[in-house]
């Protein structure tokens, strides 16, 4: 799906850096196109993963008849394994190459895939609990070598916005990974819910039960054969070895410089809260959306969350759409002042998903997808600006910050689970974990524009 972009005319469009206009600097330089082409499919290939779990949160609640809370336990290994494998994958890459960094996120992507098929057999919840989790420490090797590659592909005065037309490409896998959770998976569990599940004999509940779980796990195996033939395709491919000058693994002296950067630090800080909004805001939309159709269409539980995971699907296609409208956006507008905009756009619309309690709440949550579109890039530029060699080391900090998708989730589905607050619907009031994260991001992109760019 990314190969087919006119990566000439198309790259040539989008050219200056964060805070400098009209420079006549590529942002992928010619000899660049091919590479760059292959490590931006793996950001659409790591965004199918994220976002055809977030759905089965719910779905695994359904089939083992469980709460929220339990069913969020896959986002918990799922973004645990991005904290986990972060550093490790750091030493990796400084000790060999972002290339062998690539293979190796690939390679542990398609087992934990794989793992889908063992889990489906066995049948029971801690399996493809284990399985996400190698999933995902392929990810965050991925993450860890590709992100800072796509910065050291082409001159530093480019990168920020280089880095935003690979991420561009990521809400592609997104939207594919969310069509497929709803016509692959969602539309074909059993539609009970865990309660109408919970009266059913324990050989009906098991049958229906197993019927599920191979439903789940089928696309997760096909993806899993994609992996392996992109894990060879890279493998023959000849690739630069930009940003690779050294293989010393000076940790502490990097962690040091590191550190003494206020924008990193407060960049790391503002990259956790933003992947904890994003997650919440894609995950728990089925949740939101599952109220509003039960009660206000008498909906069954899977009915409604099929309907959910369709506004979920809208709202990826808005951050696609936001992520290119924004991109040429910075072309005029410095990073900082556009990530405080959107931010304070997303506080508001935050705040109007938990005050509506009809279809206005969700077309806020929907519309919250527009402010988010810019952030992970442009905090992730910012943070690792001419960091050179440190910026392996300096990755996979802004990568371990995923593990804010782990812990922010979490206290959102506890949350939810209190059923009503004050007779207030608490999926409703749990809205106020991301705007909390908003609040944090706004401040971040505030400091950026008046202080930590007029001190570089």
């Amino acid at each position: 799906m990314v190969i087919c972009f006119n990566h000439v005319t198309f790259t040539d469009f989008y050219l200056t850096n964060i805070n400098q206009v009209n420079t006549k600097e590529r942002v992928v330089p010619k000899e660049f196109i091919l590479p760059f082409i292959f490590i931006t499919s793996c950001f659409a290939l790591w965004g199918f993963a994220n976002d055809i779990t977030n759905p089965m949160v719910e779905a695994f609640s359904r089939i083992f008849k469980m709460g929220v809370s339990g069913g969020t336990w896959v986002q918990v290994v799922f973004y645990g394994g991005y904290g986990a494998m972060a550093f490790p994958a750091a030493f990796f890459i400084r000790r060999y190459t972002y290339k062998a960094g690539i293979l190796m996120g690939l390679g542990l992507y398609a087992t934990g895939a794989l793992l889908f098929i063992p889990a489906s057999f066995i049948g029971l919840y801690y399996p493809f609990l284990i399985a996400y989790f190698v999933m995902t420490c392929g990810l965050s090797f991925l993450e860890t070598s590709a992100n800072p590659y796509v910065l050291f592909m082409g001159p530093d005065s480019t990168a920020t916005r280089r880095l935003n037309l690979a991420q561009a490409f990521n809400p592609m896998g997104s939207i594919t990974g969310m069509f497929v959770a709803k016509t692959l998976i969602q539309a074909r569990l059993d539609s009970r819910g865990a309660d109408e599940r919970a009266l059913l004999s324990a050989e009906q509940f098991e049958a229906i039960k197993m019927q599920d779980l191979q439903t789940l796990s089928f696309p997760y195996i096909a993806i899993g054969g994609i992996i392996l033939a992109m894990f060879l395709l890279i493998l023959f491919t000849r690739m630069p070895k930009n940003g690779e000058s050294t293989h010393n693994l000076n940790f502490f002296g990097a962690v040091k410089n590191l550190l003494k950067v206020k924008r990193y630090r407060e960049g790391v800080v503002a990259q956790f809260f933003y992947v904890g909004a994003q997650i919440m805001c894609w995950t728990f939309i089925v949740q939101y959306g599952q109220r509003i159709f039960m009660e206000q269409e008498g909906m069954t539980s899977g009915d409604a969350a099929q309907k959910a995971q369709f506004y979920n699907i809208i709202a990826m296609g808005i951050f696609l759409v936001s992520r290119f409208i924004c991109t040429f956006l910075l072309k005029y507008i410095p990073a900082g002042k556009l990530l405080m905009s959107l931010s304070v756009g997303g506080s508001v619309l935050a705040l109007g998903t938990i005050l509506f309690t009809d279809i206005n709440g969700l077309y806020c949550l929907v519309g919250i997808s527009a402010c988010m579109s810019l952030m992970f890039p442009t905090i992730y530029g910012i943070a690792l600006r001419g960091m050179g060699e440190d910026a392996k080391f300096g990755a996979a900090g802004l990568i371990m910050s995923i593990v804010g998708g782990t812990f922010l989730p979490l206290l959102q589905a506890w949350i939810i689970d209190r059923g009503t607050i004050l007779s207030f619907p608490a999926v409703n009031l749990s809205f106020i974990m991301p705007l909390i994260c908003f609040l944090v991001i706004g401040l971040f992109g505030y400091r950026t524009y008046k202080i930590h760019f007029q001190e570089s």
